[in-house]
């Protein structure tokens, strides 16, 4: 069986970026944050602040009892994305990229000679030699090597940091049996639970079971694509549609009151209706979500005529608003989702339309705001919270940092 995909995956991407970028970091243990707050959780920790069991999601104030000499750093995500162009580039100039699955991951497929062990190996190091040279040394990466793209991404978590595993047919399944269950790509907490149902315990015992048994532990033919993944065969997915499109957000210590919460939540919605119609969807349906300081949260949602109006949304977001409790405690994180989207190529919209059209307003609104700078123009609710949200970047989405923005005057001019 042939070898087919390469993964690369780039180790403790932000906090990597962030030693390259400053030189006093490196070597220090460093964690970065979406927010300057001890309220907030970790984005990403360097390997440094690893070895005090410090990581993703770990509660900043936590990492610091870990970690004393703990050096906390603000995202930068127009920094880590200019990065990732850097790093495609010069991937793509060693072996050509098939595909980019997050900021700090992507999969070159092997075709011809590069189908050779030891060719495939030598250009994985060819990669991480030329990523030392034209990016920076401080940017290491994992590389897994195998006869489909689910082995490969596995591959590329069995030696961190800076590992290169490769995985050949007369490997399977043997060399996957030390391995954990959720070591696997798509295998949660609740993915466990089903498969201990199913009698699964062990990658070994995973292995082993029939196309039957991993049906019904995925309830569906997902399970058959996995047994034919692990036997090294590459396998056509069908292909994704997008369930939500939605914006959540840590309040700075001057945003913990409902209407500045309220304000933020505007911003956020008006992102999040730029992003569905730069998508092609419209959405039927939205979630409001607050988290409070302390404890307790309060969540909303709503169903309704399919729409990428920011205006409606906006109208729709005052409805879920009054449903608030009266008395609530300072808000410490806000949210909003729009959900039950659906493509806009494949939409009916009723005749006559129930609204009034304000397309031509939100493309040129869309417009002016990619051209000149975000927050050109807004919708009011948003004035208190300009400042306030600046772009994140998902596990699966690397934003255009063109619509982010800010485009200062020049000077002599208002």
């Amino acid at each position: 069986m042939a070898l087919r995909a390469l993964f690369v995956d780039f180790n403790s991407y932000f906090a990597s970026v962030e030693q390259q970028e400053q030189p006093a970091l490196r070597g220090r243990p460093i964690a970065v944050v979406p927010v300057m707050t001890d309220s907030t959780c970790c984005i990403a920790a360097s390997y440094e602040a690893k070895k005090f069991s410090i990581k993703t999601g770990t509660n900043v104030g936590e990492a610091r009892k870990r970690c004393p000499g703990l050096v906390v750093v603000e995202a930068r995500p127009s920094l880590y994305v200019d990065y990732h162009h850097r790093l495609i580039a010069a991937v793509d100039a060693c072996l050509p990229v098939g595909e980019v699955q997050s900021i700090d991951e992507m999969c070159c497929p092997l075709r011809g000679p590069w189908q050779n062990p030891e060719t495939a190996l030598r250009t994985a190091r060819e990669i991480k030699a030329r990523i030392a040279s034209t990016v920076g040394p401080c940017l290491r990466s994992s590389i897994g090597i195998a006869p489909n793209s689910f082995l490969a991404k596995t591959a590329s978590d069995m030696q961190k940091p800076d590992g290169l595993v490769l995985i050949n047919d007369k490997d399977l399944p043997d060399c996957l049996f030390r391995l954990e269950l959720r070591d696997f790509c798509g295998i949660g907490a609740s993915r466990e639970a089903r498969l201990h149902a199913c009698g699964i315990r062990t990658v070994e015992q995973l292995c082993q079971a029939g196309k039957e048994t991993l049906r019904r532990a995925w309830n569906g033919i997902e399970g058959e694509r996995i047994f034919a993944l692990l036997r090294g065969e590459e396998v056509e997915r069908p292909p994704t549609q997008r369930c939500t499109i939605g914006h959540s957000h840590v309040l700075e210590p001057k945003y913990r009151t409902i209407p500045l919460a309220e304000a933020v939540l505007h911003r956020l919605l008006q992102k999040a209706a730029t992003r569905l119609r730069t998508m092609g969807y419209l959405t039927g349906g939205m979630a409001v979500s607050l988290k409070f300081l302390g404890q307790g949260r309060w969540s909303d949602e709503i169903r309704f005529l399919e729409t990428q109006d920011t205006l409606e949304l906006i109208r729709i977001f005052g409805l879920l608003w009054e449903r608030l409790p009266a008395f609530t405690p300072p808000p410490l994180a806000v949210g909003v989702t729009l959900f039950h989207l659906t493509a806009l190529t494949n939409s009916t919209l009723s005749f006559p339309s129930p609204k009034p059209s304000r397309t031509a307003l939100d493309q040129a609104m869309d417009r002016l705001n990619e051209c000149l700078g975000k927050n050109t123009i807004y919708f009011g609710g948003a004035q208190l919270a300009l400042d306030s949200a600046p772009a994140r970047i998902a596990f699966t989405h690397i934003p255009k940092m063109e619509k982010e923005r800010t485009i200062l005057p020049r000077p002599g001019r208002p």
